[in-house]
């Protein structure tokens, strides 16, 4: 009897971490996002407005058909409608990004550790993929074409890269209000402060001033 007992509480709390894992459904018709109530209660990590206070414009983002800036070492850009530029986003779990990217630009890979997310080709064709987890970490990769839609599944390591001679744009959603992003060579040859060199290249293999010189780049 208390071999079982103690198995249902681990079942139980095992399925109530992975519940927690997740953004809860909303229990009122909306909840739009108040940065500047540091008073009220925060629900998933945003003050509600006041309902009474609430205007069509908490609902509404302008600006996604303004072509981003690519004109950087990637040459791509990425603008996210999330919970901070569209309040009204606040509980309801999705966001979107435009991403545009110039002749051969890529968006490096990365990942979204909140979110599935499930990209649109506008314009363009990308070549795009994403790697599995260990110890397989086999990559998935596929060139899309306009009106093509891809999914990467959350938390994997995935990336895009514009394969024509002009411009390219897609329309992402994800399955988060802020689903957050990790650039994987920002994050590791750029941390404040700096990993060390000498864990970074006994981890990739590579003499340690390889890794002195690409700290330098971040």
């Amino acid at each position: 009897m208390a071999m079982n007992i103690l198995l249902f509480s681990s079942i139980a709390l095992s399925l109530t971490i992975l519940a927690l894992a997740f953004e809860p459904s909303p229990l009122q018709d909306f909840c739009v996002a108040d940065p500047t109530n540091s008073v009220s209660a925060r629900v998933n990590g945003q003050a509600c407005k006041s309902p009474a206070s609430v205007v069509a414009n908490d609902f509404s983002f302008s600006g996604l058909h303004v072509p981003g800036n690519t004109s950087n070492p990637n040459g791509s850009r990425v603008t996210p409608v999330s919970v901070a530029q569209l309040p009204g986003l606040n509980t309801l779990g999705i966001s979107m990004v435009r991403i545009d990217y110039a002749p051969w630009g890529i968006n490096p890979p990365h990942t979204h550790p909140r979110a599935t997310e499930i990209l649109t080709v506008i314009e363009g064709s990308l070549l795009v993929g994403f790697v599995t987890s260990n110890p397989d970490n086999t990559l998935i990769t596929k060139t899309l074409h306009k009106g093509d839609v891809f999914v990467f599944p959350v938390g994997l390591i995935h990336f895009q890269r514009n394969v024509g001679t002009g411009n390219a744009v897609a329309i992402a959603a994800l399955s988060s209000q802020n689903p957050g992003v990790i650039t994987i060579a920002n994050a590791v040859f750029g941390s404040k402060p700096d990993i060390s060199s000498d864990i970074l290249a006994k981890a990739f293999q590579v003499d340690k001033t390889v890794v002195d010189r690409l700290q330098a780049k971040f």
